[in-house]
């Protein structure tokens, strides 16, 4: 039987042929068993459909033959095989197994080889888990029909199973290929279940001194199957009946000591798995539910964070039951609504405002935190943004000012054993400080009783980093409260001192503080239009770097939207003169390295430049003053038009440099005068030479301009033109070097240039919806004079790239590019589209699976929402993916073997 396997199956690989003979060798070692079996699993999964259709019963044999050598294991032997014979299931259907498929055929083998129980019990456990294994090379048609074939055998399933708990030994195995069978969720009736014997079974362990984990497994299964939210809560309730008693008995055990961890975590799971599904039950506020509820804060204080997080899911989504509308709906009135909606939050706010107490403490730093790896302090970040959210859920459930009122009484119990020395404990205020930062957002800027008690107790907290950061960070959080406040303007400079110290201390601390310094500028500006010359101080010697200063250059563009927003309170005729000054750092290092010549400037590292670029970038973007910063950009021009002719071949400081023009445009507008044609000239005449797509986008900002302004359009004609044939001069440029490339890069060069979203196409596919661009309409025909000629061209590259040439990762950038193709050119690009999958055998991608994809890109061009046409393309994709034969079909058939494209004029 192996011979004649090999003859068909195993011949397509000489490595198939050896794994075969090492698994039926009795001497292959352990290392050996288990990677020839996962060459049999993998070959069977991608390469089965190679085979001729004959071959499936010796292949069949075979392997059973190799499940029954391996029933006393080694278990991950065993494991790959089953897997093997499952993926060999999903691939033939259920007639050619025999009268009710695979089902039918596993029970069988069972009644007439008992002694090989456990590896059809493995079998039987992997089959369900298959489905969904989409590393199986098949259709996705066939993919449903396994799944509703195992759906149609369930109950034999589970009949075998049963009969298997009669042998003690493999009650464990049972109870994880039941588990596995629940995840289908087909439906089998909750009454049923409540009684089955597998479900008893499983509920009986919970008694056990040392829970089973296959047990767990079934009960975690059978809560989310019977989630309300899936189904008819009525239906569902003599199954809930039976597992939530058995649940909440086991709370007590939370707290035992002499629990082992992860019988504790295993509880807590159940625990967690029941709030989440039963979440929409638990949210009428019934007295049975609020037993669930204070079960899952028992879980939410526990210490170790790994158990009490399992909560967290449930908090957020009772949240979302209790303040949105939509789960109100049923109580008909606007006043019947809000007076059930009042009683709810009055039922669960003892709930929230215990949540906010117990898991505040968990964001407090660890003693050892610098002695952490970097990856463990990773984590314990990680961890605070988790509670910060669950934080959040409870904010929006108490209101934030009373969410406040309950960290603030955590703040002073903290600041109370905390002086001015840093050898005090610091990390219980920084953790109610984080907490109180968390909830920023929900606390009201009129709020009067905490709010002025914790910005005057700020600066009496040492200066500790983490503390400080901290501090530096609650600071900006709650700037709009200062500015709203009527004290806020005397709590300013205090604070902004603070803010200076931070910027002194380390790179953290420096980081926070300049961000909070954004902030407090943005929201604060009109109180702070008086205090600029004490602002550019802190500006200039931070920028500069002078003394002790520790904020990076990344962290100075905080500081430079800071000043800016500032600058735009201004009045105009101060703003020019302000705006100069704040330019000066970043315009003199510039002309400075101008004045070397050159040589100096062709050889400066990037970095150089783009540091001081792009702080006039920012500058440009955040000073709202269109007069000074086009007077600005005017005189600035000399620089630039340097940079731009030295540096041009620089893509890094080309696009900082076409960012700071695109912003000065976009501030500026018509004002710029003649700066923006000569500006407009000269990246023309660079992306001719040079065809970086920074020229193009800062090319389409001036044109999107002239679209708003007539006076502008003269010219622009012209560069519409270099804008939509950019394309196909781009793609006749490489056409040499791509004319035989394989598919991938070929695809890569074609879909970035000339296909992906955010590069030219999708420019072009901006334009073709020309529907709000009134003034367009005589650039419809250049476009078209451009795509036309090309459009099978780009059609078949785009469908090559869907069908494998790219990543799947791709995919959702290709089908927009497509899509948007499509809705340009309705009919056309149908007859595009359907000239190219016509060129993809039929052994590959059948007529259904064509007529479904053509039937999407119609729907497209009729202008149906794009979600709704996603299947059927990502299924085309699929197929052509299922494995490596089928792609290099495809491809070989799609890929274009020479462009001819006609040159553009």
């Amino acid at each position: 039987m192996t011979w004649t396997l090999r003859g068909t199956f195993l011949s397509h690989s000489l490595v198939s042929v050896v794994a075969d003979n090492l698994l039926h060798d009795t001497a292959s070692n352990i290392e050996t068993l288990i990677f020839c079996s996962q060459t049999l699993r993998s070959k069977v999964q991608r390469d089965f459909e190679e085979l001729p259709s004959e071959a499936f019963r010796p292949l069949r044999v075979s392997l059973n033959t190799l499940l029954k050598s391996f029933h006393k294991g080694p278990p991950k032997v065993r494991t790959q095989i089953s897997l093997a014979v499952a993926a060999l299931a999903v691939h033939v259907p259920a007639e050619d197994w025999g009268d009710g498929g695979i089902v039918n055929w596993l029970r069988d083998e069972m009644n007439s080889n008992p002694e090989y129980i456990p590896s059809f019990l493995e079998l039987l456990r992997v089959l369900p888990e298959e489905v969904f294994n989409y590393k199986i090379a098949v259709r996705p048609d066939r993919r449903r029909s396994f799944e509703n074939e195992l759906a149609s055998g369930m109950e034999i399933a589970l009949n075998v199973l049963t009969a298997c708990l009669n042998i003690n030994e493999l009650t464990e195995q049972v109870l994880e290929a039941f588990a596995s069978w629940l995840r289908l969720r087909h439906r089998i009736p909750a009454s049923a279940l409540a009684s089955h014997p597998l479900v008893l079974t499983a509920l009986s362990s919970l008694n056990s001194d040392i829970l089973s984990e296959a047990s767990v497994n079934v009960i975690s299964e059978l809560i989310h199957y019977t989630a309300v939210r899936n189904s008819n809560a009525v239906a569902q309730m003599p199954l809930i009946q039976v597992i939530v008693p058995r649940i909440m008995s086991l709370k007590p055990q939370l707290r035992d000591p002499s629990k082992d961890e992860e019988d504790v975590k295993a509880i807590a799971r159940l625990f967690a798995d029941m709030g989440d599904a039963y979440v929409e039950l638990i949210a009428t506020g019934s007295d049975e539910s609020m037993l669930i509820v204070q079960a899952l804060l028992e879980v939410a204080s526990h210490p170790e964070f790994d158990i009490a997080s399992m909560t967290f899911n449930f908090w957020h989504n009772l949240q979302i039951m209790l303040i949105e509308r939509d789960s109100y709906v049923a109580y008909g009135s606007e006043v019947s609504v809000e007076a059930e909606r009042a009683r709810r939050l009055q039922v669960f706010r003892s709930s929230y405002e215990a949540l906010v107490s117990l898991v505040s403490v968990k964001v407090e730093y660890p003693q050892d935190y610098a002695d952490l790896s970097r990856e463990d302090q990773k984590d314990f970040k990680q961890t605070r943004y988790a509670v910060a959210d669950v934080l959040i859920d409870a904010a929006l459930v108490l209101g934030g000012d009373a969410a406040l009122r309950i960290l603030y009484m955590k703040l002073i119990e903290a600041v109370s054993n905390c002086g001015q020395s840093q050898h005090t404990d610091w990390r219980p205020a920084e953790a109610a400080l984080y907490s109180i930062r968390a909830i920023s957002d929900f606390v009201s800027n009129t709020e009067g009783e905490v709010m002025p008690q914790i910005m005057s107790l700020l600066p009496k907290l040492p200066h500790q980093p983490q503390l400080l950061q901290t501090v530096c960070l609650i600071i900006g959080a709650y700037s709009k409260w200062l500015d709203a406040a009527p004290s806020g303007l005397s709590f300013l400079p205090p604070l902004i001192d603070i803010l200076v110290s931070g910027m002194r201390i380390s790179e953290e601390t420096a980081s926070a503080a300049a961000l909070a310094f954004r902030h407090i500028c943005d929201d604060c500006k009109k109180k702070l239009c008086g205090s600029l010359d004490g602002l550019f101080q802190i500006y200039q010697s931070a920028v500069i770097g002078e003394g002790p200063f520790k904020v990076s250059a990344e962290d100075s563009l905080h500081l430079v939207e800071a000043l800016s927003m500032v600058i735009t309170e201004l009045p105009s005729e101060h703003a020019k003169k302000a705006l100069e000054a704040l330019c000066l750092p970043a315009v003199a290092p510039l002309q400075d390295i101008i004045n070397q010549g050159p040589l100096v400037l062709g050889q400066k590292p990037a970095r150089d430049l783009t540091v001081h670029i792009d702080r006039l970038a920012n500058i440009f973007r955040h000073v709202n003053h269109p007069e000074a910063v086009a007077d600005a950009v005017q005189r600035l021009w000399p620089i630039f038009k340097a940079i731009f002719d030295i540096r041009s071949w620089d893509m890094r400081t080309m696009e900082s440099l076409c960012r700071a023009c695109k912003n000065a445009v976009r501030t500026s507008k018509t004002l710029m005068g003649v700066t923006v044609g000569v500006m407009l000239e000269e990246i023309q005449g660079l992306y001719k030479q040079h065809q970086q797509p920074c020229f193009l986008y800062l090319s389409s900002e001036v044109i999107k301009l002239g679209e708003r302004h007539i006076d502008y359009r003269t010219g622009h004609g012209t560069s519409l033109i270099i804008l939509l044939k950019s394309v196909t001069r781009m793609t006749r440029g490489k056409s040499a070097k791509t004319t035989r490339l394989e598919g991938e890069e070929f695809c890569d060069v074609s879909i970035d240039e000339t296909g992906g979203a955010g590069g030219e196409m999708a420019q072009l596919s901006g334009r073709s919806g020309c529907s709000s661009w009134k003034k367009g309409k005589p650039y419809v025909s250049i476009r078209d004079n451009v795509i036309i000629p090309r459009g099978s061209v780009i059609t078949r590259i785009l469908v090559a790239a869907l069908a494998g040439a790219l990543p799947s990762s791709r995919l959702e950038t290709v089908t927009y590019a497509l899509l948007a193709l499509t809705r340009a050119y309705g009919a056309k690009a149908l007859e595009w589209a359907k000239a190219s999958v016509s060129l993809i055998p039929s052994n590959a991608v059948t007529e259904v699976e064509r007529s479904r994809f053509l039937q999407a890109l119609s729907d497209a061009a009729a202008g149906a929402a794009i979600n709704g046409l996603m299947i059927p393309i990502e299924e085309l994709s699929e197929v052509c993916r299922r494995n490596r034969s089928v792609q290099e079909i495809v491809q070989g058939a799609l890929r274009p073997l020479e462009l001819n494209m006609a040159p553009v004029s």
